[in-house]
C-alpha cells in the first residue's frame, strides 16, 4: 500500500500532483512595499524599512540560475532522515538565484544531478521531490533541476574543480 503524499512543510509549495510545469514554491509578498519572502512570512513583513502591510501569497519564479552549489559527502543529523545501516549516498545542494523576486533560494538537486551537472549560472527549474518515505508517508519537497542540461553557464566555469565550485557575492558577472 502506497504512503499518503504529505508535504514536508505545508504551504511552502504547491500540490506535487499538479502537473510538472506548474509545480511551484509559494512565498507571500507584502502588499505596502513589495518585499517577498521565502520561507513564507505569514505574520508582519520583514523589511525593517517597511511600516507593514498585507502579507498575500505567491507563487515564485519557476526558474532561476545557480547562485551557489556544493554537495553534501556526511550524514546530516537529525531531524534528516535516513538509515544509519545504509551507505551514505551524497547529494548536491544548490542556491538558486530568482531575479524577479530578488533572492535566492536553498533547496536539493533532483535525483541524480551532480556538482559535475552545474556551473555558477546554469539555468534551473523547480521541480516536485520526494525527502523520504515511510510506512505511512511519502514526504514530498522540492527539487531543482538543469535546464537544457549546463547551458547558460557562467563562462569559464564548466568543469570546475570540487573545491572551487560556487560563488562568492561581488565575483560573479552582472547580468541583466
Amino acid at each position: 500500500m502506497a504512503g499518503t503524499r504529505r508535504p514536508v512543510v505545508a504551504g511552502w509549495f504547491t500540490d506535487d500532483t499538479v502537473p510538472e510545469d506548474r509545480f511551484r514554491l509559494l512565498g507571500t509578498r507584502c502588499a505596502t512595499c513589495a518585499s517577498v519572502f521565502f520561507p513564507r512570512e505569514d505574520d508582519a513583513c520583514r523589511n525593517p524599512l517597511c511600516a507593514g502591510g498585507e502579507l498575500v501569497e505567491v507563487p515564485l519564479s519557476p526558474r532561476g540560475r545557480v547562485w551557489s552549489y556544493t554537495d553534501g559527502r556526511y550524514r546530516p543529523p537529525a531531524p534528516y532522515v535516513s538509515d544509519p545501516d545504509a551507505p551514505w549516498e551524497p547529494y548536491t545542494l544548490v542556491a538558486v538565484e530568482l531575479a524577479a523576486e530578488a533572492m535566492v533560494v536553498l533547496g536539493q538537486a533532483a535525483p541524480g544531478v551532480t556538482t559535475a551537472d552545474l556551473a555558477v549560472g546554469t539555468e534551473v527549474e523547480v521541480v516536485p521531490g520526494v525527502l523520504n518515505e515511510d510506512e505511512r508517508h511519502i514526504w514530498t519537497t522540492w527539487n531543482w533541476r538543469p535546464v537544457g542540461g549546463t547551458q547558460g553557464a557562467a563562462p569559464g566555469l564548466q568543469g570546475s574543480t570540487p573545491g572551487s565550485q560556487g560563488s562568492v557575492p561581488g565575483e560573479r558577472e552582472e547580468r541583466s
